[in-house]
Order: structure tokens, then sequence, then C-alpha cells
């Protein structure tokens, strides 16, 4: 019998691209034993009507291959696709693994079946991600170390100097050209063990965008999972459609926020503070090295002065209670007619 597979896409006001990639991985799930479930994330337009209308037209409806849920809120990715994973297969039964597909990212030929076959082929991998690559060809470095203090400096002096020192630390690692072990990979196309779910919990809905796939991989190897980065399996991928992240005038502040709770959560107050003091003495290297030659910051405006005004106004702040508990979403509603 082949193993159940779930496949999970989040709508944000952007229901035609979201179309497109249930539409490719429907068509990389027609020989496999699975749905395609899209969850509208709160979009507070017609996204949900236009895809249900539309999903209705292509007969995607009709043979239990696709369902549309729409939840009534925007808590984030995290809080969106941990209400996919509580959901059943249309026949009742639990998925056996997940799929999380964004909505902008389109699977090539056998980019899904690679996934689930190297999952079901080494019950010690917990979690499997896709080489990604834009539209235009360009690849897109989606394998990773886990961020720390000396990777924080690292990235933010941008000085080959400091980056062979701390070749180690350097949190985007070459692109594998072979299946790869890695601390952690992109959400944009990831495939989970519902064991995995099971044992570490969903994900960690105080991390409204960014970093919570982080988060999830970490706990995942505190419990003994593996994560891999597999190059075979390829996905097209625009990037930033939901979140305009290409365009930010300013980093927003829930991407600081995410930051300094991944951090704060993983290693401690004490910690994330030398992280964050580490991210702005790079800064302060590489400002100084772009006035001695002449040369563009290319870094989002103002933002050691964010980085540096966050953390002072955090400070003093309580800390969110860490827990080990992430239970599932549930609001939501279901239209599969």
């Amino acid at each position: 019998m082949q193993p159940a597979l779930l496949t999970i896409i989040l709508n944000f006001r952007t229901p035609d691209m979201t179309l497109r990639a249930a539409e490719t991985a429907l068509r990389e799930m027609a020989d496999l034993s699975g749905e395609v479930l899209v969850i509208d994330n709160g979009s507070g337009d017609d996204s949900f009507e236009v895809m249900q209308r539309e999903a209705q037209d292509r007969g995607w409806l009709s043979n239990n291959r696709f369902r549309l849920i729409s939840s009534d809120h925007n808590g984030g990715f995290g809080a969106g696709v941990n209400i996919g994973l509580r959901a059943r297969m249309s026949d009742g039964r639990r998925p056996d693994y997940y799929y999380l597909l964004n909505s902008d990212a389109f699977p090539e030929p056998g980019a899904v079946r690679i996934l689930l076959e190297f999952l079901t082929s080494n019950p010690q991998a917990g979690m499997a991600g896709s080489y990604i690559r834009g539209v235009d060809g360009e690849p897109h470095r989606t394998a990773f170390r886990f961020p720390s203090i000396a990777g924080e400096f690292e990235a933010a002096a941008k000085t080959g100097v400091f980056s062979r020192l701390l070749k180690h630390a350097i949190v985007a690692i070459e692109i594998p050209k072979n299946t790869t072990q890695v601390d952690w990979t992109a959400g944009a196309s990831l495939m989970i063990r519902r064991d995995l779910i099971e044992k570490v919990g969903g994900f960690d809905e105080t991390f409204f965008l960014y970093f919570e796939e982080t988060d999830l991989c970490h706990r995942a190897r505190q419990a003994g999972w593996q994560v891999y980065y597999l190059p075979g399996s390829e996905v097209a991928h625009v990037g930033s459609a939901s979140t305009g992240m290409k365009t930010w005038d300013r980093v927003p502040q829930y991407w600081l926020d995410s930051r300094l709770h991944y951090f704060t959560k993983t290693h401690g107050r004490l910690y994330a503070a030398g992280a964050t003091l580490s991210a702005i003495l790079g800064g302060i290297l590489w400002r100084l090295r772009c006035m001695v030659q002449n040369k563009p910051l290319e870094s989002p405006p103002h933002f050691l002065r964010d980085l540096m005004a966050h953390s002072v106004r955090h400070m003093f702040r309580r800390a969110p209670r860490i827990s080990d508990e992430f239970p599932l979403s549930t609001v939501a509603t279901e239209d599969n007619k």
C-alpha cells in the first residue's frame, strides 16, 4: 500500500499563482496516494472564492484529490501550515507524510516522488527539501547551517578574511551537488514525516514569518531526526510573492521578532544578545569598508539602526514563555463541495 501524502499550500492574496502551484502538485501526485490541500491564510479578499470557483470549473473538487480550507485570520506561516498538519485525508486517514509547497513554487517532473521515496527508504530522515531555483534558472541557496554568533558576524561583515576564518559558521552553505544532510532547509518545498510532527509538534506559532522552519529543524535535530537536501528534486520558485521581501523599504518588525525569538529560544537571552551584538559589530565593519572603498551598502536601509533599537526595546522585557508543546491551530472552515 502506498504511503498517504498530503500536500499543503498556503495562499495569501495570490490566488492565481496558488492555483498554478496546486495544478503542478496535482500533476506530480497523479500516480501517488495523496491529496492537495490549499489553505487561504486569512487573505481578507476574494482569494478563497476565486480559488473555489476555479477549482470547481477545473473539476478538482469531484475526486477527493483537492480541498480548500479558509482560515478566518492570518496567524503567519507556521499557524497556517499547522492547520494543514492537523487535517486528515478525505477518507479520515492520517497522512504518512506532509509536503509543504509555497504558493509561488512549481515542482519539476519527479520532484515530489524523489522526496517521498527518499524518506520512505531512510527511516532516520525526518525531513527532506528540494533544490530550489528561480523561474529564470538562477539557483537559490536553501541548504543551511543553524544560525550562530559567529555566523551573524560573518554575514554582516561580508569580508573575505572573516568568511575564510569563519567558514564553518556560514549559514548558507554551497549548494550541494549530491544528497546531503544539513542543519535546515527552506520550507518552499519540504517533505516531513508524520512521525516527526507527532514527536516534536507542529510549527511554533510565535514566529509570524521567517525562522519557523529553522526552529522546527532544530527541534527535529534535538529529537534525533535528520534533515536532508536532495538536489535531484528540483523546484522553480518565484520568491517573496506573498511577503514582498524583494521590495522591502525596511526590515519589518516581525522579522526582527522572529530572529530574536529563535536565538532566545534555542540558546537563551544572553546568547541572543551576543548574536545581536555580533551582527552590529559586523555591520559597522562593513559600513566602514564601504565608506573607504566607495562601495554600495547592499543591505536594507536603516537595518543596523532598526536592529539596535529592537534589541534595546526588548532588553528589559519579559521573554515569552518557551514551551515544548506546539498545539496545531484549528481556526478554519473547510469547503470541498
